[in-house]
């Protein structure tokens, strides 16, 4: 799942990037704060209406299943990443060896 944070309308015209970020979940949502007109979102889009105390979900985004290719290597490269920064976190003074 992804949530797109839009906090204006100026910002929802201006970044088109979310239509490539379809193709790498299962949902793509949009978080917009109460006074967003809601019409502009996407209806196979989820929405969430969001203020400084809290969030609610007001529609679920339609279900588009990632190929399992794509699925297995966004899983691998996230689980690479969150190695590495374990890594850097517990011995901060440890040679890198992707740096060799």
């Amino acid at each position: 799942m992804i949530v797109e944070i839009k906090s204006s309308v100026a910002d929802f015209r201006a970044d088109r990037k979310w239509i490539a970020y379809r193709d790498f979940s299962d949902r793509l949502y949009f978080a917009v704060p109460r006074d967003f007109p809601r019409a502009l979102i996407p209806d196979e889009c989820g929405l969430m209406v969001a203020d400084p105390y809290g969030a609610a979900l007001l529609r679920g985004g339609a279900t588009t299943k990632l190929t399992a290719g794509r699925r297995r290597a966004l899983t691998m490269r996230f689980a690479r990443i969150a190695a590495a920064r374990l890594r850097r976190y517990l011995d901060p003074d440890a040679v890198r060896l992707d740096s060799l």
